[in-house]
C-alpha cells in the first residue's frame, strides 16, 4: 500500500498520464510504469533518460484489477520520494503557508496548488499534517507537491525560526484579536498559518501568531472549508 511504501520504501506514486510526466519533469527518479498502450508514444521521449525502467504495459480493467482501485485515465508511476526543502530555500521566499494538522490529503493537495498558482513560495507542514506526496494529494494539488519547495517542521517552537527570519506570524482565526482580511495590510514577509479541518488552530499556535485574521462571512455556515479559505487569504494577502 501507498503508506507502506512511503515508510519503507521512500516511494510515491504518481496516478494519471499528467502527474506522471510532471514527475519526470520535476527530476524524480522513476522505478517502474502501470499504463496502458495507448499512452506509450506520449511516454517515449520521457523514457529516453531511463531505458532500464520497467514498463508494464495492460488493459484499464487489469490495472484496476491489480490497483485495487479506479485509477485515473489507466496509468500509474513509482518514482523515489524527493528530498525536503532546506531551511535555506524555504527562507528565501516571501510568502509562506503553514499548516497545522491538516490532515486530509485532497485538502493538502488543494493547499499545495493554491500556493504555486498565487506564487506563494514554500509550503510547511507540522509533524501530524498530511503527506503532500501520498497519491490523491499530489493529484489534488495537479502535480504542485513535486515542485514547489516544501519541509516538515520538527515542532512548535520552529515557528520562531520563521519570526527570526523576519516573517510575521498570521493566524487565520475567529479569536477575539482577529481582524477583517480586507482591512489588515500584510506585510513584507508573511506565513499564514491553517489549522486542521476539524477545530482549526491549535491555542498554542494561535497565541504564538503576530496577528489574526479572518474572512468575514455570513451566518449561513459555520466555516468554509480549509482550502478554500486558503485561496482567499493566499490571493488576499499575497
Amino acid at each position: 500500500r501507498d503508506a507502506q511504501l512511503r515508510r519503507r520504501e521512500e516511494r510515491f506514486i504518481a496516478e494519471g498520464l499528467t502527474i506522471i510526466e510532471r514527475a519526470f519533469v520535476a527530476g524524480c527518479r522513476p522505478r517502474a510504469l502501470l499504463v496502458q498502450p495507448r499512452w506509450l508514444p506520449g511516454l517515449a521521449p520521457l523514457l529516453e533518460a531511463w531505458p532500464h525502467v520497467p514498463v508494464y504495459v495492460a488493459s484499464e480493467a487489469f490495472i484496476e484489477q491489480v490497483s485495487g482501485f479506479h485509477v485515473h485515465r489507466g496509468a500509474l508511476g513509482s518514482f523515489d520520494r524527493p528530498a525536503e526543502a532546506g531551511w535555506d530555500d524555504v527562507l528565501a521566499g516571501r510568502r509562506l503557508i503553514v499548516c497545522e494538522d491538516t490532515v486530509d490529503h485532497a485538502n493538502l493537495g488543494a493547499i499545495v496548488r493554491v500556493a504555486a498558482g498565487l506564487g506563494w513560495d514554500a509550503v510547511l507542514l507540522s509533524p501530524g499534517a498530511a503527506d503532500p506526496l501520498y497519491r490523491r494529494a499530489i493529484k489534488a494539488s495537479m502535480g504542485a507537491s513535486l515542485e514547489l519547495p516544501w519541509r516538515r517542521l520538527e515542532g512548535d517552537h520552529e515557528l520562531e525560526r520563521l519570526r527570526t527570519a523576519g516573517f510575521r506570524l498570521v493566524a487565520t482565526t475567529l479569536s477575539d484579536r482577529s481582524v477583517d482580511l480586507a482591512d489588515y495590510r500584510a506585510g513584507d514577509r508573511v506565513a499564514l498559518l491553517l489549522g486542521t479541518e476539524g477545530s482549526g488552530l491549535s491555542e498554542g499556535w494561535t497565541a504564538r501568531a503576530d496577528d489574526h485574521v479572518r474572512i468575514e462571512m455570513t451566518d449561513k455556515v459555520d466555516s468554509l472549508n480549509v482550502a478554500a479559505a486558503a485561496a482567499i487569504f493566499a490571493y488576499a494577502l499575497r
